[in-house]
């Protein structure tokens, strides 16, 4: 099990990484966060956002199901949103350089770290 800091710092071992967040979705704000590049508490906010509006619209449709990750993917990055399955309410968010990283990759790793990662 690893505590924020040591998932932070997991998460940019990933190749391309520019910067990472652990976040309230309740209340957009930042638990813990590494990197730089992006205006974190700009990101965390619009992405609970994000989030809020996957849920409400899986609801709307009836869907019975979680959400694994968010993939965003803009002309130079990849951000990639995961919910944590075992704490509900707190989400991973990580920014890569889209030519530097391997999204597969990163994809796995997040998934890894969200279930090492005691809060």
């Amino acid at each position: 099990m690893a505590n924020i800091k040591q998932s932070m710092d997991e998460l940019m071992m990933c190749d391309g990484a520019v910067c990472a967040a652990l976040v309230d979705s309740t209340s957009g704000m930042i638990l813990g966060q590494i990197g730089s590049g992006v205006d974190m508490e700009v990101a965390a906010a619009g992405n609970t956002e994000v989030v809020r509006a996957k849920m409400k619209t899986m609801r709307a449709l009836g869907l019975n199901d979680v959400i694994e990750d968010i993939l965003i993917t803009l002309g130079k990055q990849y951000h990639i949103i995961r919910p944590m399955a075992r704490k509900e309410g707190l989400f991973i968010y990580l920014v890569l350089d889209k030519t530097k990283s391997n999204l597969a990759l990163a994809r796995r790793k997040t998934a890894d770290v969200e279930k090492e990662l005691t809060v």
